[in-house]
């Protein structure tokens, strides 16, 4: 393993324009168009193809195509996950989800981000921070979920909320930036 892919697992500032990672980005993107190519009837070829490309598959997953990711390996997902239609996870960093989450259509999530500082970012240079999302949450359509966040157990994130502070378990939020609306009580 090469020092930048090293950086970036490590959440350390990395160049992505590294011919190793380069590669890597090919190879999943490549990964991608076979399972987006996929019919609706080969959950097997589906199933097989999802387990190459993430990192790790914790019992039953679906992810409806297309869908589109940087790496694959940064991804874990935990039993009765969904993703519906047009997902894109970034995942130079890592992006772990819980049991039994639920994402609307068009769901974002990202991990790499830059320097704040303009001649720092200029220098192309940038790191990855872990997104990560507790059991039983369901994420609205078109929402995103930025670097360095986490939604927790039972939450809600609405449809076409931007995520940029930590989601307390069993709300629902929504709105950009995504504020708390509601707890969500027993039984509902």
């Amino acid at each position: 393993m090469g020092r930048e892919k090293e950086r970036m697992l490590a959440g350390e500032a990395y160049d992505p324009s590294d011919p190793e990672l380069r590669r890597e980005r090919e190879r999943a993107r490549d990964r991608c168009r076979r399972y987006n190519e996929t019919a609706q009837t080969e959950t097997d070829r589906r199933d097989r193809l999802l387990r190459e490309l993430f990192g790790e598959v914790r019992g039953d997953a679906t992810v409806l195509p297309p869908f589109h990711c940087d790496y694959g390996y940064n991804i874990g997902v935990g039993d009765g996950f969904f993703a519906n239609f047009g997902c894109v996870f970034l995942d130079a960093g890592p992006i772990a989800f819980g049991e039994n989450c639920m994402l609307g259509p068009g769901v974002h999530v990202y991990t790499p981000t830059h320097p704040l500082d303009p001649e720092e970012r200029a220098t192309g240079r940038e790191f990855g921070d872990p997104v990560t999302v507790g059991d039983d949450v369901w994420i609205g359509g078109q929402a995103v979920l930025t670097p360095g966040t986490s939604v927790g157990d039972g939450a809600v994130v609405a449809a076409g909320a931007v995520v940029v502070d930590d989601v307390p378990a069993r709300t629902v939020v929504g709105g950009n930036p995504a504020e708390v609306i509601r707890e969500i009580e027993d039984g509902e």
